[in-house]
Protein backbone atom coordinates (compact mmCIF):
# COMPACT_ATOMS: atom_id res chain seq x y z
CA UNK A 1 0.00 0.00 0.00
CA UNK A 2 1.74 3.48 -1.27
CA UNK A 3 2.52 5.83 1.80
CA UNK A 4 -0.32 8.41 0.20
CA UNK A 5 -3.18 5.68 0.55
CA UNK A 6 -2.63 4.91 3.99
CA UNK A 7 -2.03 8.75 4.87
CA UNK A 8 -5.27 9.22 3.06
CA UNK A 9 -6.91 6.01 5.26
CA UNK A 10 -5.88 7.24 8.75
CA UNK A 11 -7.10 10.89 7.81
CA UNK A 12 -10.17 9.61 7.22
CA UNK A 13 -10.83 7.31 9.78
CA UNK A 14 -8.90 9.32 12.69
CA UNK A 15 -6.60 6.56 12.90
CA UNK A 16 -2.16 7.17 13.29
CA UNK A 17 -0.33 5.72 10.21
CA UNK A 18 1.10 3.27 12.32
CA UNK A 19 -2.41 1.88 12.64
CA UNK A 20 -3.06 1.53 9.38
CA UNK A 21 0.22 0.11 8.12
CA UNK A 22 -0.05 -2.53 10.93
CA UNK A 23 -3.41 -3.76 9.34
CA UNK A 24 -2.25 -3.56 6.32
CA UNK A 25 0.65 -5.77 6.52
CA UNK A 26 -1.60 -8.42 8.70
CA UNK A 27 -4.27 -8.55 5.97
CA UNK A 28 -1.75 -8.83 3.45
CA UNK A 29 0.19 -11.84 4.95
CA UNK A 30 -3.51 -13.87 4.98
CA UNK A 31 -5.19 -12.77 9.26
CA UNK A 32 -8.26 -11.90 9.21
CA UNK A 33 -10.37 -9.81 11.04
CA UNK A 34 -11.03 -11.61 14.56
CA UNK A 35 -7.63 -12.91 14.09
CA UNK A 36 -6.01 -8.95 14.30
CA UNK A 37 -8.93 -7.88 16.84
CA UNK A 38 -8.35 -10.79 19.51
CA UNK A 39 -4.41 -11.17 19.14
CA UNK A 40 -2.71 -8.57 17.08
CA UNK A 41 -3.98 -5.97 20.11
CA UNK A 42 -0.69 -4.43 20.29
CA UNK A 43 -0.22 -3.71 17.00
CA UNK A 44 -3.45 -1.85 15.88
CA UNK A 45 -3.76 0.02 19.18
CA UNK A 46 -6.48 -2.33 20.11
CA UNK A 47 -8.94 -1.63 17.86
CA UNK A 48 -11.88 -3.20 17.61
CA UNK A 49 -13.25 -5.49 14.40
CA UNK A 50 -15.42 -2.13 13.10
CA UNK A 51 -12.37 -0.04 12.69
CA UNK A 52 -10.17 -2.98 11.60
CA UNK A 53 -12.52 -3.94 8.90
CA UNK A 54 -13.09 -0.49 7.80
CA UNK A 55 -9.42 0.49 7.00
CA UNK A 56 -9.81 -3.32 5.13
CA UNK A 57 -12.45 -2.12 3.16
CA UNK A 58 -10.92 1.10 2.26
CA UNK A 59 -7.51 -1.00 1.67
CA UNK A 60 -9.50 -2.71 -1.19
CA UNK A 61 -10.78 0.27 -2.79
CA UNK A 62 -7.07 1.81 -2.94
CA UNK A 63 -5.85 -1.43 -4.38
CA UNK A 64 -8.63 -1.39 -7.50
CA UNK A 65 -7.92 2.41 -7.67
CA UNK A 66 -4.31 1.72 -8.07
CA UNK A 67 -4.93 -1.42 -10.78
CA UNK A 68 -7.47 1.42 -12.63
CA UNK A 69 -4.48 3.81 -12.59
CA UNK A 70 -2.59 1.43 -14.82
CA UNK A 71 -4.97 0.96 -17.34
CA UNK A 72 -5.59 4.31 -17.72
CA UNK A 73 -2.09 5.71 -17.85
CA UNK A 74 -1.07 3.25 -20.21
CA UNK A 75 -4.39 3.92 -22.49
CA UNK A 76 -3.42 7.68 -22.67
CA UNK A 77 -0.01 6.87 -23.03
CA UNK A 78 -0.10 5.10 -26.05
CA UNK A 79 -2.41 7.44 -27.48
CA UNK A 80 0.62 10.07 -26.89
CA UNK A 81 -1.33 12.45 -25.17
CA UNK A 82 -0.21 11.89 -21.85
CA UNK A 83 1.69 15.34 -20.25
CA UNK A 84 3.26 15.67 -17.12
CA UNK A 85 0.22 17.64 -15.45
CA UNK A 86 -2.03 15.12 -16.17
CA UNK A 87 0.46 12.33 -14.95
CA UNK A 88 0.44 13.89 -11.42
CA UNK A 89 -2.84 14.78 -11.63
CA UNK A 90 -3.71 10.89 -11.97
CA UNK A 91 -0.80 9.68 -9.37
CA UNK A 92 -1.90 11.72 -6.75
CA UNK A 93 -5.64 11.02 -7.51
CA UNK A 94 -7.54 9.19 -4.15
CA UNK A 95 -11.03 9.44 -5.55
CA UNK A 96 -12.40 7.02 -8.70
CA UNK A 97 -14.93 9.51 -9.96
CA UNK A 98 -12.25 12.05 -10.41
CA UNK A 99 -9.82 9.54 -11.74
CA UNK A 100 -12.98 8.45 -14.76
CA UNK A 101 -13.30 12.17 -14.95
CA UNK A 102 -9.23 12.59 -16.03
CA UNK A 103 -10.12 10.18 -18.12
CA UNK A 104 -12.69 10.21 -19.99
CA UNK A 105 -11.36 13.14 -23.26
CA UNK A 106 -8.69 10.55 -23.72
CA UNK A 107 -10.72 6.86 -23.21
CA UNK A 108 -11.29 5.13 -26.86
CA UNK A 109 -14.54 5.92 -27.87
CA UNK A 110 -17.56 4.76 -30.64
CA UNK A 111 -18.69 6.27 -33.25
CA UNK A 112 -20.18 9.47 -31.75
CA UNK A 113 -21.81 12.86 -33.32
CA UNK A 114 -18.59 14.54 -32.42
CA UNK A 115 -16.15 11.63 -34.17
CA UNK A 116 -18.07 11.85 -37.02
CA UNK A 117 -17.84 15.78 -37.46
CA UNK A 118 -13.78 15.75 -36.20
CA UNK A 119 -13.50 13.05 -39.25
CA UNK A 120 -15.26 16.09 -41.33
CA UNK A 121 -12.20 18.74 -40.56
CA UNK A 122 -14.74 20.47 -38.48
CA UNK A 123 -12.60 20.48 -34.87
CA UNK A 124 -11.02 23.74 -35.71
CA UNK A 125 -14.28 25.54 -36.17
CA UNK A 126 -15.57 24.59 -32.52
CA UNK A 127 -12.41 25.57 -31.28
CA UNK A 128 -12.53 29.10 -33.10
CA UNK A 129 -16.41 29.24 -31.61
CA UNK A 130 -15.90 27.81 -28.28
CA UNK A 131 -13.30 30.50 -27.64
CA UNK A 132 -16.79 32.80 -27.84
CA UNK A 133 -15.09 35.78 -29.20
CA UNK A 134 -16.50 38.46 -32.33
CA UNK A 135 -16.26 36.22 -35.18
CA UNK A 136 -19.48 35.74 -37.20
CA UNK A 137 -20.54 31.67 -37.26
CA UNK A 138 -21.95 31.79 -40.46
CA UNK A 139 -18.99 33.74 -42.16
CA UNK A 140 -16.39 31.28 -40.04
CA UNK A 141 -18.26 27.93 -41.57
CA UNK A 142 -18.53 28.71 -45.00
CA UNK A 143 -14.56 28.64 -44.95
CA UNK A 144 -15.16 24.50 -44.00
CA UNK A 145 -17.31 23.76 -46.84
CA UNK A 146 -16.11 20.69 -48.80
CA UNK A 147 -17.76 17.49 -50.38
CA UNK A 148 -18.38 16.03 -46.82
CA UNK A 149 -19.97 19.23 -45.30
CA UNK A 150 -22.23 20.50 -48.07
CA UNK A 151 -23.70 24.01 -46.07
CA UNK A 152 -23.00 26.44 -43.24
CA UNK A 153 -26.09 24.60 -41.35
CA UNK A 154 -24.13 21.11 -41.28
CA UNK A 155 -21.08 22.89 -40.50
CA UNK A 156 -22.54 24.61 -37.86
CA UNK A 157 -24.12 21.66 -36.28
CA UNK A 158 -20.88 19.47 -36.70
CA UNK A 159 -19.22 22.22 -34.85
CA UNK A 160 -22.00 22.33 -31.41
CA UNK A 161 -21.93 18.25 -31.56
CA UNK A 162 -17.89 18.57 -31.39
CA UNK A 163 -18.77 21.20 -28.33
CA UNK A 164 -20.87 19.24 -26.76
CA UNK A 165 -18.94 16.33 -26.49
CA UNK A 166 -16.01 18.87 -24.88
CA UNK A 167 -18.51 20.00 -22.31
CA UNK A 168 -20.05 16.29 -21.25
CA UNK A 169 -16.38 15.79 -20.44
CA UNK A 170 -15.72 19.16 -19.05
CA UNK A 171 -14.73 18.14 -15.15
CA UNK A 172 -16.31 21.23 -14.09
CA UNK A 173 -19.50 21.20 -15.49
CA UNK A 174 -19.39 17.40 -14.60
CA UNK A 175 -19.30 18.42 -10.95
CA UNK A 176 -21.41 21.13 -10.95
CA UNK A 177 -24.49 18.92 -12.64
CA UNK A 178 -23.61 15.87 -10.31
CA UNK A 179 -23.34 18.48 -7.05
CA UNK A 180 -27.33 19.60 -8.84
CA UNK A 181 -28.11 15.93 -8.38
CA UNK A 182 -27.16 15.38 -5.03
CA UNK A 183 -28.95 18.72 -3.85
CA UNK A 184 -32.02 17.78 -5.88
CA UNK A 185 -32.52 14.87 -7.49
CA UNK A 186 -35.80 13.36 -7.38
CA UNK A 187 -36.07 9.36 -7.83
CA UNK A 188 -39.36 8.57 -9.83
CA UNK A 189 -40.96 5.22 -10.94
CA UNK A 190 -44.33 4.44 -13.15
CA UNK A 191 -45.78 1.50 -14.26
CA UNK A 192 -45.54 0.41 -18.15
CA UNK A 193 -49.35 0.81 -19.79
CA UNK A 194 -49.44 -2.82 -21.00
CA UNK A 195 -48.24 -4.18 -17.49
CA UNK A 196 -50.88 -1.99 -15.61
CA UNK A 197 -53.92 -4.62 -15.74
CA UNK A 198 -50.63 -7.52 -14.86
CA UNK A 199 -51.53 -9.57 -11.46
CA UNK A 200 -47.75 -10.40 -10.84
CA UNK A 201 -47.22 -6.04 -10.98
CA UNK A 202 -50.16 -5.69 -8.30
CA UNK A 203 -46.95 -6.10 -5.28
CA UNK A 204 -45.49 -2.89 -6.97
CA UNK A 205 -48.66 -1.25 -7.15
CA UNK A 206 -47.10 1.34 -4.63
CA UNK A 207 -44.73 2.43 -7.18
CA UNK A 208 -47.11 2.58 -10.17
CA UNK A 209 -46.94 6.42 -9.95
CA UNK A 210 -44.02 7.72 -7.59
CA UNK A 211 -41.68 10.14 -6.65
CA UNK A 212 -40.14 11.41 -3.95
CA UNK A 213 -36.34 13.03 -3.79
CA UNK A 214 -33.51 10.63 -3.69
CA UNK A 215 -31.31 11.24 -0.42
CA UNK A 216 -34.52 10.83 1.24
CA UNK A 217 -35.29 7.45 -0.42
CA UNK A 218 -34.54 4.54 2.23
CA UNK A 219 -32.81 1.48 1.11
CA UNK A 220 -35.50 -0.82 0.69
CA UNK A 221 -37.99 1.37 -1.51
CA UNK A 222 -34.57 2.34 -4.07
CA UNK A 223 -34.42 -2.15 -4.06
CA UNK A 224 -38.03 -2.61 -4.41
CA UNK A 225 -38.20 -0.13 -7.71
CA UNK A 226 -34.88 -1.48 -9.22
CA UNK A 227 -36.53 -5.53 -8.87
CA UNK A 228 -39.57 -4.26 -10.25
CA UNK A 229 -37.69 -2.43 -12.91
CA UNK A 230 -35.53 -5.81 -13.46
CA UNK A 231 -39.09 -7.73 -13.43
CA UNK A 232 -40.21 -5.30 -16.74
CA UNK A 233 -43.35 -4.04 -14.79
CA UNK A 234 -41.58 -0.36 -13.56
CA UNK A 235 -39.30 2.31 -15.21
CA UNK A 236 -37.11 4.05 -12.74
CA UNK A 237 -35.92 7.18 -13.30
CA UNK A 238 -33.29 9.62 -11.33
CA UNK A 239 -33.39 13.20 -12.55
CA UNK A 240 -33.39 16.70 -11.93
CA UNK A 241 -34.96 19.53 -13.39
CA UNK A 242 -33.20 20.14 -16.71
CA UNK A 243 -34.08 24.23 -16.55
CA UNK A 244 -32.39 24.67 -13.58
CA UNK A 245 -29.07 22.33 -14.92
CA UNK A 246 -28.91 24.34 -18.19
CA UNK A 247 -28.86 27.65 -16.72
CA UNK A 248 -26.15 27.13 -14.45
CA UNK A 249 -24.14 24.97 -16.84
CA UNK A 250 -24.12 28.51 -19.04
CA UNK A 251 -23.58 30.72 -16.68
CA UNK A 252 -20.44 29.15 -15.82
CA UNK A 253 -18.95 28.33 -19.45
CA UNK A 254 -20.64 31.16 -21.51
CA UNK A 255 -18.22 33.97 -21.65
CA UNK A 256 -20.04 36.51 -23.54
CA UNK A 257 -23.14 37.14 -25.24
CA UNK A 258 -21.87 37.43 -29.17
CA UNK A 259 -23.28 35.13 -31.69
CA UNK A 260 -20.45 32.66 -31.15
CA UNK A 261 -21.55 32.51 -27.53
CA UNK A 262 -25.23 31.89 -28.81
CA UNK A 263 -24.03 28.56 -30.50
CA UNK A 264 -21.55 27.05 -27.44
CA UNK A 265 -25.32 27.83 -25.78
CA UNK A 266 -27.12 25.50 -28.06
CA UNK A 267 -24.05 22.99 -27.06
CA UNK A 268 -24.23 23.24 -23.68
CA UNK A 269 -28.41 22.28 -24.05
CA UNK A 270 -27.29 19.53 -26.45
CA UNK A 271 -24.48 18.57 -24.01
CA UNK A 272 -26.99 18.42 -21.14
CA UNK A 273 -29.54 16.32 -22.95
CA UNK A 274 -27.98 13.77 -24.51
CA UNK A 275 -24.76 12.97 -23.22
CA UNK A 276 -24.00 14.52 -19.28
CA UNK A 277 -27.69 14.12 -17.67
CA UNK A 278 -27.38 10.01 -18.81
CA UNK A 279 -24.28 9.90 -17.81
CA UNK A 280 -24.69 11.81 -14.45
CA UNK A 281 -27.90 9.90 -13.97
CA UNK A 282 -26.37 6.24 -14.48
CA UNK A 283 -23.61 7.26 -11.93
CA UNK A 284 -26.40 8.31 -9.66
CA UNK A 285 -28.55 5.04 -9.84
CA UNK A 286 -24.91 2.79 -9.35
CA UNK A 287 -24.30 5.33 -6.50
CA UNK A 288 -27.87 4.57 -4.56
CA UNK A 289 -27.97 0.76 -5.68
CA UNK A 290 -24.57 0.75 -3.77
CA UNK A 291 -25.64 2.66 -0.72
CA UNK A 292 -29.18 0.53 -0.66
CA UNK A 293 -27.28 -2.60 -0.79
CA UNK A 294 -24.64 -1.48 2.02
CA UNK A 295 -27.95 -0.99 4.17
CA UNK A 296 -29.56 -3.91 3.13
CA UNK A 297 -26.45 -5.82 3.66
CA UNK A 298 -25.55 -4.32 7.27
CA UNK A 299 -29.02 -5.11 8.67
CA UNK A 300 -29.02 -9.00 6.99
CA UNK A 301 -25.52 -9.04 8.77
CA UNK A 302 -26.70 -7.66 12.11
CA UNK A 303 -29.89 -9.77 12.05
CA UNK A 304 -27.67 -12.91 11.15
CA UNK A 305 -25.50 -11.68 14.27
CA UNK A 306 -28.55 -11.44 16.81
CA UNK A 307 -29.75 -15.17 15.67
CA UNK A 308 -26.15 -16.90 15.87
CA UNK A 309 -25.45 -15.50 19.41
CA UNK A 310 -28.93 -16.66 20.42
CA UNK A 311 -28.41 -18.08 23.73
CA UNK A 312 -28.35 -22.07 23.41
CA UNK A 313 -30.04 -24.26 25.40
CA UNK A 314 -27.41 -26.04 26.79
CA UNK A 315 -27.25 -29.93 27.55
CA UNK A 316 -30.64 -30.94 26.69
CA UNK A 317 -32.39 -34.09 25.43
CA UNK A 318 -34.54 -32.44 22.69
CA UNK A 319 -37.60 -33.58 19.99
CA UNK A 320 -37.41 -31.29 16.84
CA UNK A 321 -40.70 -31.43 14.60
CA UNK A 322 -40.37 -30.48 11.46
CA UNK A 323 -44.12 -29.59 10.57
CA UNK A 324 -46.03 -30.99 7.86
CA UNK A 325 -49.55 -31.78 6.72
CA UNK A 326 -49.71 -34.29 3.42
CA UNK A 327 -46.67 -35.60 4.52
CA UNK A 328 -47.14 -35.62 8.06
CA UNK A 329 -44.51 -34.35 10.90
CA UNK A 330 -41.16 -35.24 11.06
CA UNK A 331 -39.90 -36.40 14.47
CA UNK A 332 -36.20 -36.67 15.61
CA UNK A 333 -35.41 -37.30 19.48
CA UNK A 334 -31.50 -35.76 20.12
CA UNK A 335 -29.57 -36.17 23.29
CA UNK A 336 -27.38 -33.52 25.16
CA UNK A 337 -24.45 -33.12 22.73
CA UNK A 338 -27.04 -33.58 19.28
CA UNK A 339 -26.17 -37.08 18.49
CA UNK A 340 -29.22 -38.34 16.49
CA UNK A 341 -31.15 -41.24 18.04
CA UNK A 342 -34.70 -41.98 16.61
CA UNK A 343 -37.40 -40.76 13.86
CA UNK A 344 -41.00 -41.23 13.70
CA UNK A 345 -43.61 -39.76 11.56
CA UNK A 346 -46.92 -38.62 12.87
CA UNK A 347 -49.89 -37.61 11.02
CA UNK A 348 -51.82 -35.10 12.74
CA UNK A 349 -52.99 -32.80 10.55
CA UNK A 350 -55.11 -33.18 7.60
CA UNK A 351 -55.41 -35.09 5.18
CA UNK A 352 -55.26 -37.87 7.78
CA UNK A 353 -56.16 -35.68 11.17
CA UNK A 354 -54.48 -38.53 13.25
CA UNK A 355 -54.35 -36.05 16.37
CA UNK A 356 -54.61 -38.57 18.92
CA UNK A 357 -52.24 -41.05 17.62
CA UNK A 358 -49.63 -38.62 16.76
CA UNK A 359 -50.06 -37.32 20.40
CA UNK A 360 -49.58 -40.94 21.65
CA UNK A 361 -46.52 -41.39 20.31
CA UNK A 362 -44.63 -37.63 21.45
CA UNK A 363 -46.16 -38.86 24.45
CA UNK A 364 -44.52 -42.15 24.55
CA UNK A 365 -41.08 -40.79 22.54
CA UNK A 366 -40.76 -38.10 25.29
CA UNK A 367 -41.09 -40.99 28.16
CA UNK A 368 -38.94 -43.48 26.13
CA UNK A 369 -36.16 -41.17 25.68
CA UNK A 370 -36.39 -38.75 28.52
CA UNK A 371 -36.88 -35.74 26.11
CA UNK A 372 -36.70 -32.23 28.25
CA UNK A 373 -37.64 -29.87 25.53
CA UNK A 374 -39.27 -29.58 22.10
CA UNK A 375 -38.43 -27.42 19.00
CA UNK A 376 -40.77 -27.15 16.28
CA UNK A 377 -40.03 -25.69 13.16
CA UNK A 378 -41.82 -22.21 12.21
CA UNK A 379 -42.97 -23.38 8.96
CA UNK A 380 -45.93 -25.19 7.35
CA UNK A 381 -48.24 -26.27 9.86
CA UNK A 382 -46.29 -25.10 12.89
CA UNK A 383 -49.68 -23.28 14.52
CA UNK A 384 -51.72 -26.76 14.34
CA UNK A 385 -47.78 -28.42 15.11
CA UNK A 386 -47.54 -25.88 18.31
CA UNK A 387 -51.32 -26.52 19.51
CA UNK A 388 -51.16 -30.16 19.11
CA UNK A 389 -48.03 -30.25 21.43
CA UNK A 390 -48.45 -28.13 24.12
CA UNK A 391 -52.17 -29.75 24.74
CA UNK A 392 -50.29 -32.71 25.92
CA UNK A 393 -49.52 -34.03 29.72
CA UNK A 394 -46.09 -35.38 29.88
CA UNK A 395 -46.47 -35.53 33.48
CA UNK A 396 -43.57 -33.95 33.68
CA UNK A 397 -42.14 -30.33 32.90
CA UNK A 398 -41.31 -30.15 28.98
CA UNK A 399 -40.12 -26.38 27.47
CA UNK A 400 -41.72 -26.20 23.83
CA UNK A 401 -40.06 -23.86 21.49
CA UNK A 402 -40.52 -22.73 17.96
CA UNK A 403 -37.16 -22.49 16.07
CA UNK A 404 -36.66 -20.94 12.98
CA UNK A 405 -36.27 -23.42 10.29
CA UNK A 406 -35.01 -20.83 7.38
CA UNK A 407 -32.05 -22.67 5.55
CA UNK A 408 -33.11 -26.73 6.84
CA UNK A 409 -33.86 -27.57 3.54
CA UNK A 410 -30.96 -26.02 2.22
CA UNK A 411 -28.97 -27.63 4.48
CA UNK A 412 -30.63 -31.30 4.82
CA UNK A 413 -29.56 -31.73 0.68
CA UNK A 414 -25.89 -30.30 1.56
CA UNK A 415 -22.97 -32.00 0.86
CA UNK A 416 -22.18 -31.11 4.64
CA UNK A 417 -25.50 -33.02 5.91
CA UNK A 418 -24.40 -36.27 3.61
CA UNK A 419 -21.24 -36.03 5.26
CA UNK A 420 -22.80 -36.10 8.76
CA UNK A 421 -25.57 -38.35 8.04
CA UNK A 422 -24.97 -40.48 4.81
CA UNK A 423 -27.73 -43.17 5.53
CA UNK A 424 -30.50 -40.71 6.52
CA UNK A 425 -33.30 -39.34 4.36
CA UNK A 426 -33.28 -35.56 3.73
CA UNK A 427 -36.46 -35.11 5.49
CA UNK A 428 -34.95 -36.84 8.49
CA UNK A 429 -31.78 -34.58 8.51
CA UNK A 430 -34.10 -31.26 7.83
CA UNK A 431 -35.73 -32.31 11.87
CA UNK A 432 -31.96 -32.55 12.90
CA UNK A 433 -30.74 -29.30 11.83
CA UNK A 434 -33.85 -27.80 13.85
CA UNK A 435 -33.64 -29.76 16.61
CA UNK A 436 -29.56 -28.53 16.98
CA UNK A 437 -30.58 -25.10 16.01
CA UNK A 438 -32.83 -25.23 19.60
CA UNK A 439 -29.93 -26.73 21.26
CA UNK A 440 -26.78 -24.92 19.82
CA UNK A 441 -27.92 -22.00 16.95
CA UNK A 442 -24.25 -20.95 16.51
CA UNK A 443 -22.91 -24.68 15.96
CA UNK A 444 -25.74 -25.74 13.42
CA UNK A 445 -26.05 -22.76 11.40
CA UNK A 446 -22.64 -21.99 10.61
CA UNK A 447 -22.92 -25.51 8.50
CA UNK A 448 -25.54 -23.61 5.89
CA UNK A 449 -24.87 -21.02 3.64
CA UNK A 450 -25.83 -17.64 5.69
CA UNK A 451 -27.18 -16.05 2.49
CA UNK A 452 -29.95 -19.37 3.18
CA UNK A 453 -30.72 -18.46 6.34
CA UNK A 454 -33.45 -15.74 5.35
CA UNK A 455 -32.76 -12.85 8.24
CA UNK A 456 -32.65 -10.33 5.25
CA UNK A 457 -34.39 -8.15 2.73
CA UNK A 458 -33.51 -8.01 -1.07
CA UNK A 459 -30.78 -10.53 -0.67
CA UNK A 460 -31.23 -11.32 -4.06
CA UNK A 461 -31.06 -8.04 -5.69
CA UNK A 462 -27.48 -7.09 -3.58
CA UNK A 463 -23.83 -7.59 -4.81
CA UNK A 464 -23.99 -11.13 -3.94
CA UNK A 465 -20.11 -11.23 -3.91
CA UNK A 466 -20.63 -8.22 -0.92
CA UNK A 467 -23.27 -10.02 0.77
CA UNK A 468 -21.60 -12.92 0.83
CA UNK A 469 -17.97 -11.43 1.91
CA UNK A 470 -19.75 -9.65 5.03
CA UNK A 471 -22.10 -12.73 6.24
CA UNK A 472 -18.79 -14.48 6.23
CA UNK A 473 -16.99 -12.21 8.67
CA UNK A 474 -20.32 -12.43 10.89
CA UNK A 475 -20.09 -15.82 11.19
CA UNK A 476 -16.40 -16.01 11.68
CA UNK A 477 -16.89 -13.02 14.14
CA UNK A 478 -19.81 -14.86 16.28
CA UNK A 479 -17.87 -18.03 16.12
CA UNK A 480 -14.39 -16.15 17.44
CA UNK A 481 -16.39 -14.04 19.69
CA UNK A 482 -18.56 -16.64 21.56
CA UNK A 483 -15.70 -19.42 21.45
CA UNK A 484 -15.45 -23.68 20.85
CA UNK A 485 -15.05 -26.52 22.42
CA UNK A 486 -12.31 -27.99 21.10
CA UNK A 487 -13.47 -31.84 21.94
CA UNK A 488 -17.06 -30.87 20.90
CA UNK A 489 -16.99 -28.45 17.82
CA UNK A 490 -17.46 -29.79 14.32
CA UNK A 491 -14.93 -29.00 11.35
CA UNK A 492 -17.83 -26.79 10.00
CA UNK A 493 -17.60 -24.99 13.36
CA UNK A 494 -13.66 -24.90 13.86
CA UNK A 495 -12.95 -23.98 10.50
CA UNK A 496 -14.10 -20.36 11.82
CA UNK A 497 -11.84 -20.06 14.39
CA UNK A 498 -9.19 -17.62 13.80
CA UNK A 499 -6.46 -19.05 12.17
CA UNK A 500 -7.04 -22.39 11.61
CA UNK A 501 -7.77 -23.89 7.67
CA UNK A 502 -9.97 -26.18 6.60
CA UNK A 503 -6.90 -28.59 6.96
CA UNK A 504 -5.91 -27.82 10.75
CA UNK A 505 -9.87 -28.32 11.51
CA UNK A 506 -10.27 -31.77 9.67
CA UNK A 507 -7.19 -32.55 11.30
CA UNK A 508 -8.45 -31.81 14.54
CA UNK A 509 -11.74 -33.62 14.44
CA UNK A 510 -9.82 -36.62 13.14
CA UNK A 511 -7.18 -37.09 15.74
CA UNK A 512 -9.78 -36.58 18.94
CA UNK A 513 -11.77 -39.29 16.99
CA UNK A 514 -8.78 -41.40 16.86
CA UNK A 515 -6.92 -40.92 20.47
CA UNK A 516 -10.16 -39.22 22.48
CA UNK A 517 -10.40 -35.59 23.83
CA UNK A 518 -7.52 -33.29 24.40
CA UNK A 519 -6.34 -33.34 27.30
CA UNK A 520 -4.00 -29.93 27.44
CA UNK A 521 -3.28 -27.11 25.10
CA UNK A 522 0.04 -29.02 24.29
CA UNK A 523 -1.40 -31.96 22.82
CA UNK A 524 -3.17 -29.71 19.82
CA UNK A 525 0.06 -29.45 18.62
CA UNK A 526 0.27 -33.07 17.64
CA UNK A 527 -2.47 -32.75 15.06
CA UNK A 528 -0.67 -33.11 11.51
CA UNK A 529 -0.55 -29.36 9.77
CA UNK A 530 -0.45 -27.74 13.34
CA UNK A 531 2.08 -24.44 12.93
CA UNK A 532 3.34 -22.08 15.56
CA UNK A 533 0.57 -19.14 15.11
CA UNK A 534 -1.88 -22.01 15.31
CA UNK A 535 -1.23 -22.44 19.09
CA UNK A 536 -1.50 -18.53 19.34
CA UNK A 537 -5.56 -18.67 18.27
CA UNK A 538 -6.17 -21.27 20.77
CA UNK A 539 -7.22 -20.18 24.03
CA UNK A 540 -6.15 -22.14 27.43
CA UNK A 541 -7.80 -25.05 28.79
Amino acid sequence: MELKYSQHIAAALSLSLKQVSSICDLHQEGATIPFIARYRKEATGNLDEVAIGNVIEQVKYFTELEKRKETVIKTIEDAGKMSPELKKRIDDCVNATELEDLYLPFKPKRKTKATVAIEKGLEPLATVIFEQGSINPEEEAARFLSEQVKDVAEALQGARDIMAEWISENEQARNLVRKLFTRDAMVSSRVLNTKMNDEEAQKYRDYFEFKEPLAQSPSHRILAIRRGEKEGFLIMTINIEKEMAVEELKRVLLKSATPAAKQVAAAIEDAYNRLLQPSIETEFRMASKTKADEEAIRVFAENLRQLLLASPLGQKRIMAIDPGYRTGCKVVCLDELGTFIKYNTIFPHAPKNDKLGAAQTIKELVATFSIEAIGFGNGTASKETEELVRGIDFGKSVSVFMVNESGASIYSASEVAREEFPDEDVTVRGAISIGRRLLDPLSELVKIDAKSIGVGQYQHDVNQNKLKESLDQVVESCVNYVGVDVNTASKHLLMYVSGLSSTVAKNIVEYRTKNGGFKSRDELKKCPCWGQKHSSSVPAF
